[in-house]
C-alpha cells in the first residue's frame, strides 16, 4: 500500500519516451533476460551441461537477476524496487563467481 509520502515505481520511472509502466520496458530486466538465454546457450553447446550442480546454480541465478527485478518493479514504492535491485545485483555477482 503506497501512502501520500510514496510514489509507486509507475509514476517514478522514466525513460526517453515517458512512463515505464511494465517491467519487461526495463533496460535493466532486458539485459537480464540476455544474460538468462546466453547462460541456456552456452549450456546447450559445451559440456558444463555434464555438471547438473553447476548448470543448477548457474541457471537459478541467472534467472533471478530478472526476477528481482521484476518483482521489485511491481512493488510499492522506490524503496523496495531499491532493495530488490541490490538482490539481483547479488545474483549477478553469484552468477560471476
Amino acid at each position: 500500500m503506497i501512502n501520500s509520502n510514496q510514489t509507486s515505481n509507475h509514476e517514478i520511472i522514466k525513460s526517453n519516451y515517458g512512463k515505464i509502466e511494465k517491467f519487461e520496458d526495463l533496460e535493466v530486466w532486458q539485459r537480464g533476460r540476455l544474460i538468462y538465454q546466453y547462460v541456456e546457450e552456452l549450456f546447450l553447446k559445451s559440456n558444463l551441461s555434464k555438471n547438473y550442480s553447476l548448470k543448477d546454480q548457474m541457471e537459478r541465478s541467472s534467472r533471478s537477476i530478472m526476477d528481482n527485478i521484476a518483482e521489485g518493479f511491481d512493488r510499492d514504492g522506490n524503496s523496495e524496487f531499491h532493495n530488490f535491485l541490490s538482490y539481483a545485483k547479488g545474483s549477478a555477482g553469484e552468477l560471476k563467481s
